[in-house]
């Protein structure tokens, strides 16, 4: 029976395995197997150390299972559709397939590959394609943003079990075990094609350039209605379906307006909006590792920041060491930000989202838009912002010294954006309880990590999809619309996750209440 220990080593890559073994034969006589099961970073004393939790096997014991999951041939078996290819999506049309049901997947965007062509437009031309962008297309948000796969959503399923099939379609093992596991911008585009292709050898089918446009009910309320049109040629295709997982992102805004004119019950949910922070990566280093240089051994050094006095309230969100700030606008006439890193975190820049609660009484003034309320606020700010910054795809740009003190930066540090910054007063560019809230943090912050506050960091507008602001209601267990029982709400879009993992399992569930309702099992 295996026993676990928790130990700290030096984090000299090199060294940690040879540390680990002298270890073990000195103070736990052990000269059997062992696996590292959990690797974090250990930086509360001026001595950065690695925290390792170690399972000890007796000889003959084998560490713990690493065999594939095998999909099976479901070219002949009931179908199910699945609307939207990001990770819910293609989570849920993997499990439908273990399952023993066919997937037929459709996506808006294109494939990652095509899909590259429309972000460099929006990198160099500053033109939006909304239909194929930093949100939509095959993958998702999640495809280039970052992959981070840490999340705070255990009780929602199995983690590891998404962190394997991760692993077993091309991400490196060490996601298994790192504290906080990161793909990499740069390779989840070859794990997220492996994927599709996996799909469709199966015998299922994936579908690109398929926007959703109308959704109706059939055959008496027991079945779905759906229309799609070619994104490139205008062309109408029509499917029925009882059994429809609905997984088209946090971004899908027609999605939400579509629903509501059909009569599907939505509702407003509360979300977050900012700011995008910069910095200096060796000085992030240098803050959370107290010394002038991190040296060959440790990774960019990431912060996590919260704060919260009662009356104001702010975090840091999707931070990205070694990242860039992207343009992630999905229409014409909107700035948005978002941050990735690449696998190495390599860039000289660490950027973070810093971000505000937004409630229903936040969206007052917006209240007529009935649940797309929230949507008709972020909407305001992103277009304020886009005018502010010049009606392209540049953003308004202001040093964190200056937003503190409410003035107009005369000149801008470098920044990752590519598209561009403007001088910009930011903090009147929000909403005034944004601003306020976002001052109280930032001195906050300052305190917390003395030298965050500095000149050098920039501040961009605005960071404003954080998550979907509707929510679409579905019957806990069954994970179906109340009203519209072939509808299976799914992801970030429905309001069920935050963020690639948690996304992953929402769809693993979705697909198990098919299986369920097909009759099948999982």
């Amino acid at each position: 029976m295996a026993r676990t220990i928790d130990i700290r080593v030096t984090p000299q890559t090199a060294a940690v395995e040879a540390e680990l073994a002298a270890y073990l034969q000195r103070e736990e006589a052990h000269d059997g197997p062992y696996e590292i099961l959990r690797r974090s970073i250990d930086s509360r004393q001026r001595q950065v150390m690695i925290a390792l939790r170690v399972a000890l096997f007796d000889r003959g014991e084998a560490p713990r299972d690493t065999a594939e999951t095998v999909f099976g041939d479901v070219s002949d078996r009931p179908s199910a559709v699945v609307i939207g290819a990001g990770p819910a999506g293609l989570f849920a049309a993997l499990s439908l397939i273990r399952a023993g049901i066919r997937p037929v997947v459709f996506d808006r965007g294109k494939n990652v590959k095509d899909r590259r062509r429309d972000l460099v437009a929006i990198h160099r031309e500053a033109r939006v394609n909304p239909d194929s962008n930093y949100c939509f297309g095959e993958g998702g948000a999640g495809t280039f943003s970052d992959g981070k796969l840490y999340t705070r959503s255990h009780k929602r399923g199995d983690i590891e079990e998404v962190l394997r099939w991760f692993v077993q379609f091309g991400a490196s093992p060490d996601i298994l075990v790192d504290a906080h596991p990161h793909i990499g911008t740069n390779k989840l585009p070859g794990i997220i094609s492996a994927m599709r292709d996996k799909i469709i050898a199966c015998g299922g089918a994936v579908h690109f350039g398929q926007r959703l446009v109308g959704l109706h009910a059939a055959r008496g309320g027991k079945s779905a209605r759906l229309v799609f049109a070619d994104t490139a040629t205008g062309a109408g295709r029509e499917v029925e379906s009882e059994h429809v997982i609905l997984a088209t992102g946090h971004s899908a805004r027609d999605v939400f307006g579509l629903l509501t004119q059909a009569g599907i019950a939505i509702a407003f949910k509360p979300f977050a909006l900012g700011v995008r922070v910069e910095h200096p990566q060796a000085l992030i280093d240098s803050l959370q590792y107290h010394c002038a240089t991190r040296g060959d051994y440790l990774p960019p050094a990431a912060y996590q920041l919260v704060h919260n006095d009662g009356a104001t309230n702010a975090y840091s969100f999707c931070m990205c060491p070694g990242g860039i700030i992207a343009p992630c606008a999905t229409a014409p006439g909107e700035v948005v930000t978002n941050g990735w890193s690449p696998s190495k975190r390599n860039n000289p820049w660490a950027n973070s989202g810093m971000v505000v609660p937004v409630d229903w009484k936040a969206v007052a003034a917006y209240h007529a838009a009935g649940p797309l309320a929230g949507v008709a606020f972020q909407q305001a700010v992103e277009v304020r912002c886009w005018e502010a910054a010049g009606s392209t795809q540049a953003v308004p740009a202001q040093r964190l010294t200056d937003f503190l003190a409410g003035k107009t930066s005369t000149s801008l540090p470098a920044c990752s954006y590519q598209p561009g910054i403007v001088s910009a007063r930011v903090d009147s560019l929000l909403p005034d309880f944004i601003s306020q809230s976002l001052r109280q943090a930032f001195a906050t912050f300052g305190r917390k990590m003395p030298g965050f506050l500095t000149p050098e960091a920039v501040v961009v507008a605005p960071e404003s999809r954080t998550s979907a602001p509707v929510r679409i209601p579905r019957v806990p267990g069954s994970f179906r619309h109340p009203d519209f029982p072939f509808l299976l709400p799914c992801g970030e879009g429905a309001g069920y996750a935050g963020g690639i993992v948690s996304a992953a399992m929402d769809g693993i569930h979705c697909a198990r209440a098919v299986a369920a309702g097909i009759g099948v099992a999982d």
